[in-house]
């Protein structure tokens, strides 16, 4: 068990019953080292490999497992934080804020370990980010200025790879009532981008602020008062941050969907576009 401990300290996977892996760089190496020592000294058996390879395991497999196991555990600090958030009115601040600080500590010992970068990694982020905002009643940019629609037309704008519900929703809702002629790109950094607009990132303006999904910012940013438009945002909402503050689960099947298409192998691309029609009928039904 305290081998275990260490193990999965360090961030290591699991490869079939007994082999873990770490990338090869000189500080792992010597964790790998000191623990074999500690397995040879207890009168158990460890060999230490360093490989190029592993036959039957492409190095973007690999990488994808170690994404994997990183973002179980961010769901799992996302979770706690969701619980949180659903008991703050119960609860009283300074227990508040000593959960937000165990669970920022929490984050950061993930991102230690997070050696290729998990996309997930964000969305903990954001939510954390959020947390914090709602907790210490802050709300930067409260009454933000409306934007004329007309300067952001013909705009590229870029979002985070594997859109989720709130990326897709608000692609859909930048080409029906911001941008028809804007292209789509995807990337984790939005400074590697510097002429595209940056939404549902952390830290940009186009994204969650206060107790708003990304959605609902822009909404709120171009001054969007279509009904039915309004009406998805509530179904956004409670599908991107499960508070379930409308009571509105009409997307969460959309949210299932862009899931499956995803675990599928389904381009980023194509997710916009398909995610897209999907949010079309939605909001041709509502229209009614």
């Amino acid at each position: 068990m305290n081998l275990w401990r260490k193990l999965k300290k360090f961030g290591a996977i699991q490869l079939k019953t007994s082999a873990y892996v770490l990338p090869d760089a000189p500080l792992h190496y010597e964790r790998f080292q000191w623990l074999a020592g500690q397995i040879r000294d207890l009168n158990g058996e460890a060999t230490l490999i360093r490989v190029a390879e592993i036959e039957g395991m492409p190095q973007e497999q690999i990488v994808q497992s170690f994404n994997d196991a990183r973002a179980a555990e961010y769901r799992e600090l996302m979770a706690a934080c969701r619980d949180g958030l659903a008991r703050r009115h119960k609860a009283r601040g300074a227990a508040l804020v000593g959960d937000l600080e165990k669970l920022h500590r929490r984050f950061n010992e993930i991102r230690e370990v997070d050696y290729f970068n998990c996309p997930t990694a964000t969305d903990a982020q954001m939510l954390l980010q959020r947390a914090d905002r709602l907790v210490s009643r802050q709300q930067p940019g409260r009454h933000p200025p409306r934007l004329d629609r007309a300067k952001y037309v013909g705009k590229t704008w870029l979002t985070r790879p594997r859109p989720g519900i709130d990326r897709v929703g608000s692609a859909w809702l930048i080409r029906k009532f911001i941008d028809a002629k804007a292209a789509f790109v995807f990337g984790m950094d939005f400074r590697k981008h510097p002429g595209a607009l940056p939404f549902d990132m952390a830290d940009v303006e186009f994204s969650h602020h206060g107790d708003d999904c990304t959605f609902e910012t822009l909404v709120s940013r171009f001054g969007i008062n279509d009904p039915a438009a309004l009406k998805i945002a509530e179904m956004v909402h409670d599908a991107d941050l499960e508070d379930g503050k409308f009571q509105r689960n009409e997307c969460l099947g959309i949210n299932a969907v862009l899931l499956g298409w995803a675990r599928a192998g389904m381009s980023d691309a194509d997710l916009l576009v398909k995610g897209g029609q999907c949010f079309e009928g939605l909001y041709a039904q509502l229209r009614k």
